[in-house]
């Protein structure tokens, strides 16, 4: 088997050996305390910068209240923060989920950096460290060893509310770090991820110097400017990043399972996320069949997402895409 083969989360190999590795979980009480996890305390540096990266654009939140209060947002700002929205959002969704995690495709050189450096303008981190994380959430998903279960504490409604906010954001803060050398060996050896990696902080930089030049030379002030870097730049920011959390922790405890998954998988699909997510809160689907491009498969189950992996297939920048199929779907059916 080959190394990037054993860092993938969705073998069923891989299932089972993490099954026989944790014979004494049973789903229902807290996961059992590790070094890891709950002792190791993070380097004071990473805390300071998560810090930043999670409260600055929810505080612009609190700013664009106060701004609202007297003066409506612009046609601009409005106009600015949805497609910034759109392009970091599929940038995560497309780029560093489907295609670089999982994939679901294989994406031409230039499409796969081009998808790598819009999902690390979204402030979740960069592109290696992501798709690490995301592919150890899924060989442990909802068990000791998944790095944001909203079960962590066990499933006491006291539980559930202190797992939930863990799910949300919580886990950034831990010292429970994700060794890419494990869970992401193929881009370690790909020099192109590696350098949007080391890119990650002025990407993010990159992320609001466009909506305040944008601003600035289609407004013509400091003013217009200003607003644009608050409501297309650090709001559109925030608003992303919750989303997307929120898929970590929602989607795993409120929603619909019509399909089956692993044991102890408790992931759900919720509609009310389906649009601002671009089709990933269709969540139970996606974690019965990870490699799936398509996550939204029933009946008006928008899953936009996918509709620009299609769009990316028939450019001829997307190949090899894992559609799904009849035979499949009713495998993972209950």
């Amino acid at each position: 088997m080959s190394s990037i083969e054993q860092a993938m989360s969705t073998s069923p190999s891989r299932a089972s050996t993490v099954s026989t590795q944790q014979p004494g979980y049973t789903g229902v009480e807290p996961f059992p305390s590790t070094r890891t996890a709950l002792e190791l305390q993070p380097q004071g540096w990473r805390v300071a910068v998560t810090a930043v990266i999670v409260a600055f654009p929810l505080l612009a939140v609190v700013l664009a209240a106060w701004v609202l209060w007297g003066q409506l947002i612009g046609p601009v700002d409005i106009v600015l923060a949805a497609a910034l929205y759109v392009v970091t959002g599929l940038g995560v969704t497309v780029g560093l989920h489907r295609c670089l995690t999982h994939h679901s495709f294989t994406a031409t050189p230039t499409l796969r950096v081009v998808l790598a450096m819009a999902g690390s303008m979204a402030f979740q981190g960069d592109v290696i460290n992501w798709v690490a994380t995301h592919r150890r959430h899924h060989a442990f998903t909802d068990r000791p060893g998944d790095p944001h279960s909203p079960f962590r504490y066990g499933t006491t409604l006291r539980g559930q509310l202190r797992g939930l906010a863990h799910a949300h954001v919580g886990w950034l803060f831990t010292g429970d770090s994700t060794p890419a050398e494990r869970y992401a060996p193929d881009l370690l050896a790909d020099r192109a991820m590696l350098r949007v990696s080391a890119a990650f902080p002025a990407l993010c930089v990159l992320s609001l110097a466009l909506p305040l030049g944008l601003g600035w030379a289609i407004g013509g002030t400091l003013h217009a400017a200003l607003a644009a870097l608050l409501w297309a730049g650090l709001v559109r920011v925030a608003v992303l990043q919750h989303v997307t959390w929120s898929v970590n922790s929602l989607c795993h405890m409120i929603g619909h399972r019509p399909f089956r998954t692993r044991r102890h998988d408790r992931a759900t699909n919720l509609w009310l996320l389906a649009l601002p997510s671009f089709g990933e809160s269709w969540h139970n689907l996606h974690h019965a069949d990870p490699t799936c491009a398509r996550h939204g498969v029933d009946r008006r189950q928008i899953d936009l997402s996918a509709t620009v992996i299609r769009l990316l297939e028939r450019a001829g920048w997307a190949t090899d895409v894992r559609w799904p199929t009849t035979s499949r779907l009713e495998g993972h059916r209950l």
